[in-house]
């Protein structure tokens, strides 16, 4: 529990395609009670289809109920059996449709954002080097790299978790001990992150 006067931090998770891996942290980052929303940056919503040329593709802003009616309808068995159909029911419970971050600015400003892909990580830097700084908020971007799959997406959302909770609760400036705490983290989990720092 963050203490009363502790800051609230709000959190953005992003992927590809704000689908699971970026959703699977939105949704246990929910459950832990830290303030979050989530986004894809791809120009579209992929999913995998019947073989690897034949994609199922959405525009962002899809519901996701709308694009388990639409999976349902093609091929109930195919995307039960690879695990669209449970993710998607999931995504449903957290919220309504797959947002991109491109198109975010009007959501204001997020104190970490966190990505699961080097090339997510490279568009959201370069997003926001973009954008003009009105406030000079600094921000950190941290990247951790997790494959698109369900089972590493839930380990990796856990991880998330962990790593936003020790920020929301450094006890002054964030700025002074980053390092120190992505060494610490990287160490602890055997994972590698990257971050940079941008401004609001």
């Amino acid at each position: 529990m963050v203490a009363a006067e502790g800051k609230r931090w709000r959190f953005a998770m992003v992927c590809s395609s704000n689908m699971n891996r970026s959703m699977e942290a939105h949704s246990q980052l929910g459950r832990a009670g830290l303030d979050v929303e989530s986004y894809g940056t791809g120009t579209h919503v992929k999913l995998p289809g019947p073989s690897l040329h034949e994609p199922n593709v959405y525009d962002f802003g899809t519901p996701y109920g709308a694009i388990y009616d639409d999976l349902r309808r093609k091929d109930p068995d195919l995307y039960k059996r690879n695990g669209l159909l449970p993710m998607l029911k999931r995504n449903t419970s957290v919220k309504l449709a797959p947002q991109r971050w491109q198109d975010n600015a009007g959501d204001g400003v997020f104190d970490m954002i966190m990505t699961f892909e080097e090339r997510v990580f490279d568009l959201v830097v370069e997003d926001m080097n973009n954008r003009e700084p009105k406030l000079m908020k600094s921000v950190p971007i941290i990247n951790m790299d997790v494959k698109d799959n369900h089972e590493e997406a839930g380990v990796g959302a856990k991880l998330a978790v962990e790593l936003c909770q020790k920020l929301e609760a450094i006890d002054g400036d964030w700025e002074e001990i980053i390092d120190d705490l992505i060494t610490g983290f990287e160490k602890q989990h055997k994972r590698r992150l990257a971050y940079s720092i941008a401004f609001y």
